[in-house]
């Protein structure tokens, strides 16, 4: 069995009550590995905000390719972007939507004339009272549980899921196969934000989904340095037992590793209660 150095590990997690609706709790736990990778190009974000009197949580996983800068600027700019918008309250989807787009056309102008092409997923959960949506962009993922039954809330955005094939080509960009499906040869995801010379094809347009929490035991938000090698369900099943929200991302981390992901690996793990 595999083991992680405890000292290579970022781990932590907090604790807060819901207002609105749901007059529940929930605790939230985190925890980053870089793995068998040369460098860490993961980066996460926790927040817990008063919006207005509008109790806000914020949970995101930003999963860096060709290099960490796109991810990192993600974690250090997206929320604030979205809770400054101004129908941030009044109008949360088309406030996502916009903000997701303005972030990544913000990243994408401070890059101009720098000799790199960074790119990042960007997967996140906001809580607004007892409402949930989750955006995705990339191929991040965010899974709930009820009842024991894993509900997946993204979907991958892969090259060759057949509504991304046909835009990128209707685009005039093109997929093929290099070890993975890859979009111009190059990327194996389909939506994503910077990735400047891709642009045309790789979008950072973000997919919605809105729940409402009453009936959802937890979620996980996670990179696929976990998914690559983990069901929907088999990582459901390890968090079920686990009342400790950081406890359980920690246990996450450890499987996906002892399954043998090559990845960087992060994972964020939101457990509500009554």
């Amino acid at each position: 069995m595999m083991t992680i150095d405890p000292d290579f590990l970022t781990s932590g997690g907090g604790i807060s009550f819901l207002t609105g609706n749901c007059n529940g709790s929930f605790s939230y736990g985190y925890s980053s590995f870089k793995g068998k990778r040369a460098s860490m190009e993961d980066f996460y974000e926790t927040r817990v905000s008063d919006i207005d009197g509008q109790m806000v949580a914020f949970f995101g996983v930003f999963d860096g390719h060709g290099g960490p800068g796109a991810a990192e600027y993600l974690k250090l700019n997206l929320f604030n972007n979205l809770v400054h918008h101004p129908n941030f309250l009044k109008d949360t989807k088309s406030a996502i939507v916009e903000t997701f787009k303005e972030t990544d056309s913000n990243y994408l102008n401070r890059e101009k004339g720098q000799h790199r092409d960074a790119g990042s997923t960007a997967t996140t959960a906001v809580l607004l009272g007892d409402r949930l949506l989750v955006a995705n962009v990339g191929d991040s993922r965010v899974v709930a549980s009820r009842s024991g039954a894993a509900i997946p809330l993204s979907i991958d955005h892969k090259p060759n899921r057949s509504d991304e094939r046909r835009r990128i080509e209707d685009a005039g960009g093109f997929i093929i196969w290099a070890g993975t499906w890859r979009v111009g040869g190059v990327l194996a995801v389909s939506r994503a934000f910077g990735d400047r010379l891709l642009k045309q094809f790789v979008v950072a347009d973000p997919e919605i989904k809105e729940e409402v929490i009453n009936d959802v035991e937890f979620l996980i938000l996670a990179s696929d340095g976990l998914w690559n090698v983990m069901s929907n369900e088999d990582a459901v099943a390890v968090v079920r037992d686990i009342t400790e929200a950081e406890t359980a991302a920690r246990k996450l981390i450890e499987e996906a590793f002892a399954r043998g992901s090559t990845d960087n690996i992060t994972c964020i793990v939101v457990r509500f209660s009554s």
